[in-house]
C-alpha cells in the first residue's frame, strides 16, 4: 500500500517539502496550501515545535492526498513514536542501519541521508527507499554526478539543501529523482499563501524540466 502510494507520489511530483519549525496550530493551513500546489510528499524535522501533534493532524486531514512523516529521525524511539501517530515517511540527516530498519518493519518509507557512497551502500543494505543527498551545496553537481555512477540505477536520490527552482535542472541532467525543499519553501513565521507562493515556483521549475509532471 505505501509502495504503491510513494510511487504514484513521486511520479507526480517527488519534491518534499521540509517544514521545520512548524507549529501544530498552523500545520494544517500550511499542509493544505502544499498539497493544494502540486505537493505530494511532506516533511516536519523533529526538532520542530510538537512535531507528532503537526504530524498527526496532517495525516488525519492530508494523509489520503499525501505521504506525511517525519525527518530529523535519529532513533529507534523516534521511529515507533511516529508510526503511532500515522507517519508514513521516515527521513534522517544520517545512515542508521537500526533506523532504517526500524521504518521498514513498521510499514514507514525509509528515506535516510548521505554524503559518501559507502554511507549511501550501508543505508540500501538496511532496507533505505530512497536517499537524500545531504547537504547538497557541498556535494554539489559534481559530486551527485560521481556518486550516482556507481550507486544502482533504481535507487532514487534527492539533493537536499541549497536547492532552488533554478538549479534544479543541473542536479536532474546529474541524475537527481527529486528533491527536498527546506527554508526556501518554509521558514517559521511564513504565511500559507507566502508558502503557497514559494511552493508554486518549485512546482513550475519542476514542470519545466519535466513537462508530463504539469
Amino acid at each position: 500500500m505505501i509502495q504503491q502510494k510513494w510511487r504514484g507520489a513521486t511520479a507526480a511530483l517527488p519534491l518534499v517539502a521540509i517544514l521545520r519549525g512548524l507549529n501544530p496550530s498552523e500545520a494544517l493551513d500550511v499542509g493544505e496550501r502544499l498539497v493544494r500546489a502540486g505537493f505530494r510528499i511532506l516533511e516536519v524535522p523533529l526538532n520542530s515545535p510538537d512535531p507528532f501533534v503537526s504530524i498527526e493532524k496532517m495525516v488525519h486531514a492530508l494523509g489520503d492526498r499525501a505521504i506525511v512523516g517525519a525527518g530529523t529521525v535519529l532513533s529507534v524511539e523516534q521511529v515507533e513514536q511516529l508510526a503511532k501517530v500515522g507517519g508514513q515517511i521516515c527521513i534522517s540527516p544520517n545512515s542508521n542501519p537500526d533506523v532504517i530498519r526500524a521504518a521498514k518493519r513498521l510499514g514507514m518509507i525509509s528515506f535516510p541521508a548521505f554524503f559518501t557512497p559507502t554511507e549511501a551502500f550501508n543505508a540500501i543494505e538496511a532496507g533505505a527507499d530512497a536517499l537524500k543527498l545531504f547537504p547538497a551545496e557541498l556535494a554539489g553537481v559534481k559530486g551527485l554526478k560521481a556518486m550516482k555512477a556507481v550507486l544502482p540505477r533504481s535507487m532514487p536520490v534527492f539533493p537536499v539543501g541549497g536547492v532552488t527552482p533554478d538549479n534544479m535542472r543541473d542536479f536532474v541532467e546529474a541524475g537527481a529523482a527529486g528533491f527536498g525543499i527546506g527554508s526556501a519553501i518554509f521558514k517559521p513565521g511564513d504565511t500559507p499563501d507566502a508558502v503557497y507562493k514559494k511552493a508554486v515556483a518549485f512546482v513550475e521549475g519542476w514542470t519545466a524540466i519535466h513537462p508530463s509532471a504539469g
